[in-house]
């Protein structure tokens, strides 16, 4: 399996944005891409500009997937997907996510998964986020805010990875601004030191595969997509 796992220091901070970029900007250079979020949550909450994760995912992946393919699990209210699945008398099947998850990589050449708020989110009893991306054993990318307060949050996300001997490719700071403030500018080498980790940009962007794509470019995913699964490698 050849692909990323992108997940975020919390909800809400531009993790979708993150996996729909990288998706349109590897569409764009040929890659036949596809994508999973396996669970998705929230979808009776107003979208806004932005439409659900998995329609955004679906319009800007190569390997003509559905929504319902991207995100097999779907459920209306803004909580945790375990909650969501309770709420909803129904349960989430690890076995069937990685299942979708292996469908999907056949039929691409990388497989881009977004995960649902942070790694230690629990997705079904006894399952994390955490679970789902060492199953897969894809390179993690994580996606943190650019201000303030985002250098604790993002260590910490970097120590639970680490403590699943996940392997971090990057982190992404956005929306990165065209004038970045000396907080902002001093996060990112703050982060980049303590972490032992690289770390890009993404700025804010529009939700059409051409804008994703365009601001997907400055992301090294040459050097992101250039290893296969340590489960694979296993």
């Amino acid at each position: 399996m050849r692909g990323l796992f992108v997940t975020g220091t919390g909800t809400g901070v531009g993790k979708s944005v993150v996996a729909a970029a990288i998706c349109a900007a590897a569409a764009a250079r040929g890659e036949r891409v596809a994508a999973l979020k396996p669970v998705i949550t929230g979808l009776e909450d107003e979208q806004g500009e932005w439409p659900p994760d998995h329609e955004l995912l679906a319009a800007v992946t190569s390997a003509d997937q559905s929504a319902e393919e991207v995100a097999p699990y779907r459920f209306g209210p803004g909580v945790s997907p375990h909650l969501a699945a309770e709420l909803a008398g129904s349960a989430i099947d690890p076995t069937a996510v990685v299942a979708a998850a292996d469908r999907a990589s056949r039929r691409s050449d990388a497989l881009v998964v977004e995960g649902a708020g942070g790694l230690l989110v629990p997705v079904a009893p006894g399952w994390l986020v955490r679970d789902l991306a060492t199953s897969l054993g894809l390179p993690v990318v994580i996606a943190a805010r650019p201000g303030l307060g985002t250098i604790n949050h993002t260590l910490l996300t970097v120590e639970a990875a680490r403590s699943a001997r996940l392997r971090i490719a990057a982190i992404v700071l956005t929306p990165w601004p065209e004038r970045p403030d000396p907080v902002e500018r001093s996060n990112l080498e703050t982060v980049a030191e303590l972490a032992g980790v690289p770390v890009a940009t993404l700025p804010h962007t529009a939700p059409t595969r051409e804008a994703l794509a365009h601001a997907g470019v400055r992301l090294p995913l040459e050097r992101w997509l250039a290893h296969t699964s340590l489960a694979e490698a296993a």
